[in-house]
């Protein structure tokens, strides 16, 4: 009996240890700003988030400041995402719901400044995108405290973190993408193009661009998948790094950016103010 006792002593000091120290594995995304994605269970959705994730971070690398690490994947049922900033969560019909833990793990990483892009991939079917669009989205989304939600307006932070865009393409390019509304009364600075929106960066994106595959590279570089035909296509996957890039971008800087765009008002103020004095 004795024996027993002690044996379940150890047992339960090493999972006590086991609790309070950190994966290693995370511990070394959270390093080196490795991008995550959530594991579906398909291995043929799950390869090619590793191979889009990486395919962005190699245009992050070679055109930013930004050098994310090796992308890793995330078990929801199992891994800690206190570590993380962002996590590409791709949506298909067979993915089981995560467990009622992991569910607070969600939203406690969305409560403390993480976001989550949910990409639906069903940017090529008419009519589809959006919250209310796919009803997997809405499965594996309900039990997560999200805040209104409305398409990305022309002047959010998003579309000007490091590009200027005006749309949010990725393989199909059809596809709204949605963000935390707006406070209804935002309004513009006098002299300020653009209006002073949320406060932060919105927890959840959702949108259909199936913009892993657009990112997707293999190991010598090259895209793994085609993207609309021709140059336009080109194009289009040229579009869709550059999203990529904002989004991280955006993950990373919150509002720095809206920010920015209220220096020249402030300074002539501040002026204003030394000729009063």
């Amino acid at each position: 009996m004795r024996i027993l006792l002690i044996l379940a002593a150890i047992l339960w000091a090493a999972l006590a240890r086991a609790q309070e120290d950190p994966d290693p594995r995370l511990i070394r995304a959270a390093d080196e700003v490795a991008l995550a994605y959530v594991l579906t269970g398909d291995s043929r959705i799950d390869e090619t988030s590793l191979a889009g994730l990486r395919g962005i971070s190699r245009v992050l690398t070679a055109r930013t400041t930004v050098e994310p690490g090796e992308p890793i994947g995330i078990d929801l049922d199992r891994d800690d995402l206190s570590l993380l900033t962002f996590l590409y969560w791709p949506v298909s019909d067979d993915q089981p719901a995560p467990t009622p833990q992991a569910y607070l793990r969600l939203n406690k990483f969305l409560r403390s400044g993480g976001m989550i892009l949910f990409d639906t991939r069903d940017g090529d079917i008419a009519g589809l995108g959006g919250p209310d669009g796919a009803a997997a989205l809405q499965r594996l989304a309900a039990p997560l405290d999200i805040p209104p939600l409305a398409p990305v307006p022309d002047d959010h932070v998003l579309t000007r973190t490091f590009y200027l865009l005006r749309d949010f393409p990725g393989r199909y390019q059809a596809s709204e993408v949605w963000a935390e509304a707006p406070p209804a009364d935002a309004a513009a600075s006098e002299g300020v193009p653009f209006r002073n929106l949320n406060d932060g960066v919105s927890p959840v994106l959702i949108g259909g661009n199936s913009w892993a595959e657009a990112w997707a590279m293999d190991e010598n570089g090259l895209p793994m998948f085609t993207v609309g035909s021709g140059l336009e296509g080109e194009r289009q996957r040229e579009m869709a790094y550059r999203f990529g890039v904002n989004l991280i971008m955006y993950v990373l800087t919150g509002n720095y950016k809206s920010d920015q765009v209220h220096v020249p008002a402030l300074l002539d103020r501040l002026r204003q103010e030394e000729v009063i004095q």
